[in-house]
């Protein structure tokens, strides 16, 4: 009997160890888990929270708080029995006093020596400063009319400062620094660890709680001036850098502009249309460099983790002979290298910190999951840089590898047990788990929830790895082979082309996200409605049919079909042939053209709102775009206008100013093959009942208009019956001219009037009196600061028989809330 029995034994264990192969025979070398290891993240937590709370606080605060953890520490590792839960406590007071005392160290660098004092007294400076990261060119930003000047924003720290004629003095503060400059700026050139010297005023932080003791804001815009070069570690690393990027020069422009991103978290040439695609499906992480590039690379020296101390173990190391510790020590030159080449932003660190434990763990022959592992980078890091307790970055990617290790798997075999084959229900999983535990955070930052991010991430996932490991190839080999590194460049392309384009199509997406309240608040809802639906969708897994529902009505809300939505709201009317886009303090007007067509008038200010406007209204083909004049509410709206449609051209005017608005159409144009031409005044179009003319501006030669307003192209268009007069920003001389031109006589008795320059006071009462238009449209800001539209013009378009004038506060025909204005067949709505 006792034979019988042991002989049963395994069969009864077997299908514990064996099961999860999915193989008749079970595995070579089963997995046999026992609890989770959690022994390290108390202490990790510990001393997370602990420096984010101190880092800011009065010094006396981390004294106090480090010696009032270390007391009982003391006494509890004294004492003559070590049970465990003592042990465990005194970890947490050890972790806590440490983190209290490095976070009351590294905030002290904010209040130390003269900078700070210097900065609240906006004291002139001339100083040398050491930089500590690349510098970056921050994004423009709409202002009324124009943009404002972009700048270059540097990282460093304050080793010598000097005030007026007096004597140096030698600190070591952390600044922000700015330089006014644009692309091609020399700054942008520099690596960090250069050392320069600059005459600068110094200014407070904006807020409180930033990673500065100062801003620096640089005088003019001459080059640097060194004082000493970077250090060889990243003049070598900058050239790997550079090389990559001049691998990838000929690429199409999505692929050139991500792949370095996916590679060394270069994000230079990230257009902001594409960095909004990318955070709109939460696909932002891939241009962060994090864990899973590491992990590409580490797996192919020493290949799976699981199999890294067996004697079939995979990856390049056995291949080329090297023992376990040799490979740990490769394994830890790579980590090195891969920090300084991609800078040790929170994830590379976090990264870095976690493959050095198991990397470790190899060489000593020590077995250590992985979430001891992340618990130990955390609290390393942490004691290491306290700032990084506050950095969202870190938090997410934490979060994340979290989610990785304790959900993903749990979830990845409740779907293999209901038929889900392997690999795609590790992919769910792990997409799904990290998609739920970071979108808490994620909406405290963009105030949105992407709806599309799973889906998004599941097919960009199997894109990551051939672009990543094709692309450090291309990395490594550029130097010294520029030609293989273009080759391996090309090769990856195709994939991080793949990755851009499941961004841009999920983004353009009508239902891609919803709005959500974006504070903690609104975090604490998501989290609740997330475990809600977490537990719906367990018990309606059960049944085919309730998720083939759930799953058809999610689609729906994504996708939103142009005819469901009409059914439900109303939007667009059937039979629409104008309207005016909601784009706030800016102009965008569109004029139907056939079904799923229609000529757009100007792009406003922003690329999200004229898309939404576009995609609403099924706007596919656009056989013209007319930009009145290069102002920048009227064409930085542009690349939403080109997202997913066929544009046959655009048309402005021919006076180029601003020029850097005018160069930004081109470029835009050029990047999409779409040809720009010059509207010239008697030029007659027509495509289907559409047809218009161009009134304003007259051909040369003529007087020079005043400005880009003056310049702005002015047309009459006709449709379904409804003579509709477009003044762009025309002002009083221009109007003028215009009713003064051969044209002038068309501008007469017309059923709709686009006001000019969104309603301002400066109208020629000559003209609203000849136009007596039925409506009247004026698109203008909600509590804009230009006061538009002006009192004394919304009274005169009145008197002149315009009824349905606007209140111009975002709002549309005859102001009726703040959906687009309508014209529709013969009639006005809004």
């Amino acid at each position: 009997m006792t034979r019988t029995a042991m002989i049963g034994a395994p069969e009864a264990v077997r299908p514990e160890v064996h099961a999860a192969s999915g193989k008749r025979l079970g595995a070579s070398h089963p997995r046999q888990e026992g609890p989770t290891d959690l022994r390290l993240v108390p202490p990790a937590l510990a001393a997370w929270a602990t420096a984010a709370l101190l880092l800011t606080a009065p010094g006396g605060w981390a004294v106090g708080v480090a010696a009032v953890a270390l007391g009982p520490a003391v006494v509890l590792l004294w004492a003559r029995r070590l049970a465990w839960p003592r042990v465990s406590v005194a970890a947490v007071l050890l972790c806590v006093a440490a983190a209290a005392a490095s976070a009351g160290l590294h905030g002290a660098d904010l209040r130390r020596g003269p900078v700070p004092e210097l900065a609240r007294e906006y004291a002139t400076v001339t100083a040398e400063v050491e930089l500590t990261s690349d510098p970056r060119l921050t994004r423009p930003r709409v202002s009324g009319d124009r943009t404002t000047p972009t700048a270059v924003l540097i990282d460093a720290e304050v080793r010598r400062v000097t005030v007026g004629g007096g004597p140096a003095v030698v600190t070591r503060a952390p600044v922000l620094m700015v330089v006014r400059g644009s692309r091609g700026s020399p700054w942008l050139g520099l690596l960090p660890s250069t050392r320069v010297r600059v005459s600068a005023r110094l200014a407070p932080a904006l807020t409180g709680g930033d990673r500065v003791a100062g801003v620096l804001r640089v005088r003019g815009e001459a080059a640097p001036e060194v004082v000493a070069p970077a250090s060889a570690a990243q003049r070598f690393a900058g050239r790997l850098r550079a090389g990559l990027r001049e691998a990838t020069d000929g690429l199409p422009a999505d692929a050139r502009a991500l792949l370095p991103g996916l590679v060394v978290g270069d994000t230079s040439r990230i257009t902001p249309e594409l960095d909004e695609a990318f955070k709109e499906t939460d696909l932002a992480h891939t241009l962060a460099v994090s864990g899973s590039n590491l992990t590409i690379i580490l797996v192919l020296l020493i290949g799976p983790p699981g199999t890294a101390r067996l004697a079939e173990r995979r990856g390049l190391a056995p291949r080329l002979g090297l023992s376990l510790r040799t490979t740990a020590l490769c394994g830890g030159a790579l980590t090195l290298a891969f920090v300084v080449v991609c800078r040790p932003d929170p994830s590379v660190l976090r990264a870095a910190a976690c493959g050095a434990v198991v990397l470790l763990a190899l060489a000593t022959g020590r077995r250590r999951s992985l979430l001891p592992a992340l618990a130990t980078a955390v609290l390393l890091l942490v004691l290491f840089d306290p700032w990084l307790a506050r950095s969202y970055g870190f938090l997410l990617s934490v979060l994340a590898t979290g989610a990785l290790l304790l959900l993903a798997p749990r979830w990845s075999a409740a779907l293999r047990r209901r038929g889900v084959g392997p690999r795609w229900a590790e992919a769910v999983a792990a997409a799904a788990a990290a998609q739920a535990v970071c979108a808490p955070v994620v909406v405290v930052l963009s105030a949105r929830v992407s709806l599309v991010a799973v889906p998004c991430n599941l097919l960009a996932e199997f894109a990551v790895a051939p672009a990543t490991v094709l692309g450090f190839a291309a990395l490594a080999v550029a130097p010294v082979a520029m030609p293989v590194a273009k080759a391996l460049a090309w090769g990856a392309s195709w994939p991080a082309g793949w990755i851009a384009d499941i961004a841009r199509t999920g983004a353009a997406l009508p239902g891609a996200g919803i709005d959500w309240p974006g504070s903690w608040a609104g975090a604490g809802l998501l989290l609740l409605a997330t475990g809600v639906g977490l537990l719906v969708g367990r018990r309606l897994w059960r049944n085919p049919w309730w998720c083939g529902v759930g799953a058809v009505l999610l689609m729906l809300a994504v996708v939103q079909p142009p005819p469901l939505v009409r059914v439900i709201d109303g939007w667009p009317p059937p039979g629409w042939r104008l309207v005016m886009c909601d784009v706030g303090q800016g102009d965008a007007v569109v004029l139907a053209a056939g079904e799923g067509a229609g000529v757009v008038v100007d792009a406003g200010p922003d690329p999200e709102l004229v898309d939404h406007c576009l995609r609403r209204l099924g706007i596919t083909r656009i056989p013209l775009i007319v930009l009145t004049h290069f102002h920048v509410d009227h064409v930085a709206g542009l690349p939403g206008v080109l997202r997913g449609r066929a544009v046959g051209e655009i048309e402005t005017t021919g006076y180029e100013e601003p020029v850097e608005q005018a160069e930004f159409v081109r470029r835009e144009a050029a990047a999409r093959g779409v040809p720009v031409t010059r509207a010239v005044a008697g030029e007659r179009r027509r495509t289907g009942e559409l047809s218009w003319q161009v009134l304003w501006p007259p051909p040369a030669p003529a007087p020079g208009p005043e400005g880009p307003n003056d310049a702005s192209v002015a047309l009459l268009a006709e449709v379904a019956g409804l003579r509709i007069l477009l003044l762009g920003d025309l002002e009083p001389p221009a109007q003028r001219a215009l009713l003064r031109s051969a044209a002038g006589g068309l501008s007469a008795g017309v059923d709709v009037l686009k006001v000019a320059h969104h309603g301002s006071a400066y109208q020629d009462p000559d003209l609203i009196r000849g136009a007596a238009p039925r409506v009247a449209l004026i698109s203008a800001g909600e509590d804009n600061s230009y006061g538009h539209p002006a009192p004394g013009t919304v009274a005169a378009l009145r008197a002149a028989g315009g009824g349905g004038a606007a209140d111009g506060r975002g709002r549309g025909v005859g102001g009726g809330g703040r959906r687009q204005g309508t014209a529709s067949g013969g009639r006005l709505r809004s």
